[in-house]
């Protein structure tokens, strides 16, 4: 219920902040999203997944994509505008925000999914034998817990 709430109150505020937005930024925004979610995709591969660099690259796309379009406009138009480049950029942002928040609950959700897994909240400390070797020392490299052999 609290959750909600919250985000009734949050529509609310959006809904009357909507109004004052002039469609031109509104466009930047969604200008900003779209290249952000470009360079976000380009730096995630990068950098094979890094969370900083991926936000980075977000930021990144949207500031050059804004500093483009804000170019042409100086040399059409004769006119720059900071604020379609923030619209711009803040559209960007926004985007390197969500991706992360997802990434981390999906990362949450697998490492749930493996301790589920193996049965335990960690991993499980191989026993020893006699001759002091791992049991089944293969089997927790593939995170299998020897119980499975067993039959327990």
């Amino acid at each position: 219920m609290k959750k909600v709430f919250v985000l009734l109150i949050l529509l609310c505020f959006i809904w009357k902040t909507n109004a004052q937005v002039e469609s031109d930024k509104a466009l930047h925004f969604l200008g900003g999203n779209l290249y952000g979610l470009v360079g976000a995709g380009v730096a995630s591969q990068i950098s094979k997944g890094n969370r900083t660099w991926t936000f980075v690259g977000s930021v990144g796309g949207s500031i050059l994509i804004g500093l483009a379009k804000e170019s042409i406009d100086k040399a059409q138009y004769d006119g720059w505008d900071n604020d379609d480049l923030l619209a711009t950029v803040l559209g960007g942002a926004s985007v390197g925000v969500t991706i992360d928040i997802f990434k981390q609950r999906k990362k949450r959700r697998r490492a749930q999914q493996f301790r589920d897994a193996i049965g335990a909240n960690g991993l499980l400390i191989p026993e020893l034998s006699k001759e002091g070797k791992q049991a089944y020392p293969s089997l927790y490299v593939l995170a299998i817990s020897p119980k499975v052999l067993q039959g327990n």
